[in-house]
């Protein structure tokens, strides 16, 4: 038997509207797709995480690769409209909303010790961007012994290219992988 969590990650306004600091080019496309996959994960009331990649205002927190960026055109400032979720996923009561200041959903956060504490078994994985913080979660997410489980086209990236390159990694490292249609069989299967 099986609990699942779903970790949708930086499904945020600076990262998601047009026109905003890093918007991801095919981050529009998976909302669709991310919102059947919370639909199924709530009509359960199993664990939703909205993870969520928060800085400081002065930029003290941001990781070296993107201090000058964030000097030029501040992002996901914590208590920020960027920051926010965007509204088509907005939070309900009930699901958590998990800060980050890194790529990782695990690094510096309370997530291992809530995942444990809510006893989930396995990782739902959606949201952006497919290299950078999905793949980081999930690869850190094996390193804690969580069978994970990535929505392909819930997931996106700059590129439908680089989207496909590390689905393919990840997969070839033991990551199973699936579709939004498939989740309300998968989450059967899980609880079986």
């Amino acid at each position: 038997m099986g609990q699942p969590a779903l970790l949708i990650i930086d499904m945020q306004n600076d990262f998601v509207l047009e026109g905003k600091p890093l918007r991801v080019a095919g981050a529009s496309a998976v909302i669709p797709k991310i919102q059947s996959v919370l639909a199924e994960f709530r009509k359960r009331e199993l664990p939703v995480f909205h993870v969520v990649r928060v800085h400081r205002k002065d930029g003290s927190d941001v990781e070296i690769i993107r201090r000058d960026r964030f000097k030029q055109v501040p992002f996901a400032v914590d208590g920020s409209a960027g920051a926010a979720v965007i509204d088509e996923l907005a939070p309900l009561p009930g699901e958590y909303v998990l800060k980050k200041t890194r790529m990782s959903a695990f690094i510096g956060t309370e997530l291992d010790l809530m995942l444990k504490t809510l006893g989930a078994t396995t990782l739902v994985v959606c949201g952006i961007q497919t290299p950078n913080c999905i793949r980081t979660t999930v690869f850190d997410g094996i390193a804690y012994n969580y069978p994970v489980v990535l929505v392909s086209d819930a997931t996106g990236a700059a590129s439908d290219e680089i989207h496909r390159a590390n689905v393919f990694d990840m997969q070839n490292i033991g990551v199973q992988i699936a579709y939004a249609a498939d989740v309300s069989d998968l989450l059967n299967s899980l609880r079986a």
